[in-house]
């Protein structure tokens, strides 16, 4: 089956389209990907999208929103499909996680969340079933709603140990292989090899990923730079140690799994604070987007070391901030002295059986979760994300092609 997947997440930076072709079944499943492309978004709707993080905008305007980013996310879906030198017709499916406005976390337990992008626009303008809205069925059984990514890392990057019994790194007895996404807000996945048959993953939000680096970069550049490219910003600087440790007891860090959190927490009002407190310890600005770059590198090895479920042997790195080379050093390192030895640090693209890049892993994913939906196979991990069991998640808007996906043929005309 082919399928499309679409991915907007919290640094709201643009659209990852990504068309795959996924065959088996939970138990083996194949994915092979045709094309991706990414779309930037407008400068206006990127600004309502920020208004919507920060609470500013009314119900007309929200309402509004969730149209016209439906209409941005259909086309994102046909730049895709003419990438691969297909058309709508070639197509069985979209899953889209649309754009996250808001995840309402009271205590740690998650009581409402909202991705907008109207997947009914999407189906009507591309013709092809579309599913949406995955996050809300997991939340409706008392789970967290995320992260979803996880049913992708358990169900294709899952490791398996050698025949010849071997017991060094990643398949000592116990050990895990830690997926780390690092997009605005970073999430890891905890994997026990195939062979621990008893063993489930863990997955969370570790905290602030690129977000509050990025909201650094575009108040020291007055809005020309909207993230730090090649770190160029934050070498200029020194990390407070300090501070990192003072940041470092924000309640959520301290929080159990199951946990997630996002923009409604790692706000720019907390990034205002932060910023107050650096400039009040004679920080520069360098200093103080090279202290956020710190805090997330510092942030990812403790959640390892308070809640990893056994021995990290090996940690993959994909989204947004694999490419920002001073994180990844830093993490290297902190995992090294927190975790006391040396933890082989990877990229998504450097596992031999992995689907696709670290850039399209997430857009993977929805694709991934559609084609589950669609047969009717449960998509959470309620290990991962604290739900009481199993779900199928999403919510489908029928495309012209509806009939014809479920074996009914094409539909039929009502005059007829």
């Amino acid at each position: 089956m082919r399928v499309i997947g679409l991915m907007s997440g919290t640094s709201a930076d643009g659209i990852d389209a990504v068309l795959a072709e996924i065959e088996g079944n939970p138990g083996r499943v194949q994915m092979r990907q045709i094309a991706a492309v990414a779309l930037p978004w407008p400068m206006q709707e990127r600004a309502e999208i920020f208004r919507l993080f920060a609470n500013q905008a009314d119900t007309r305007s929200l309402c509004r929103a969730n149209v016209q980013i439906g209409y941005h996310f259909a086309q994102a879906a046909l730049a895709v499909i003419d990438a691969a030198g297909l058309t709508p017709a070639d197509v069985d499916l979209i899953g889209s996680h649309g754009q996250t406005i808001w995840h309402e976390v009271v205590d740690g337990q998650v009581h409402s969340t909202l991705q907008i992008g109207e997947a009914a626009v999407i189906a009507e303008e591309t013709g092809i079933t579309t599913v949406a809205n995955f996050r809300v069925a997991d939340v409706a059984a008392g789970g967290q709603g995320a992260p979803l990514v996880s049913i992708f890392d358990w169900l294709l990057l899952r490791p398996s140990a050698p025949t010849d019994g071997g017991q060094t790194g990643l398949y000592r007895a116990g050990s895990y292989r830690a997926l780390q996404n690092i997009g605005g807000i970073g999430n890891v996945t905890f994997l026990p090899t195939r062979e621990d048959a008893a063993a489930l993953p863990l997955a969370f939000d570790t905290g602030p990923g690129n977000a509050l680096i990025d909201w650094a970069a575009v108040q020291i550049t007055g809005g020309a730079q909207t993230f730090d490219p090649e770190s160029r910003l934050a070498r200029q600087g020194h990390a407070s140690a300090e501070l990192v440790q003072r940041w470092l007891h924000h309640p959520y860090f301290l929080r159990k799994p199951p946990k997630t959190t996002g923009r409604e927490l790692f706000s720019a009002s907390l990034a205002c604070q932060w910023q107050d407190e650096a400039t009040q310890a004679n920080l520069s600005p360098a200093d103080f987007i090279a202290t956020l770059t710190e805090l997330t590198a510092v942030s990812i090895a403790d959640a390892y070391v308070r809640f990893a479920p056994g021995p990290i042997a090996q940690v993959v790195v994909a989204g947004g901030g694999a490419a920002n080379p001073l994180l990844m050093e830093r993490l290297s390192q902190q995992l090294t002295e927190r975790l006391g030895e040396p933890i082989p640090l990877l990229a998504h693209g450097d596992l031999p059986d992995a689907p696709g890049d670290g850039d399209s892993k997430e857009a993977l994913t929805f694709a991934l979760l559609a084609w589950l939906t669609i047969r009717g196979w449960p998509g959470n991990v309620p290990s991962a994300t604290g739900a009481i069991g199993e779900r199928v998640l999403g919510q489908i808007a029928p495309g012209r092609n509806f009939g014809k996906l479920l074996g009914f043929g094409h539909r039929p005309q009502l005059s007829q």
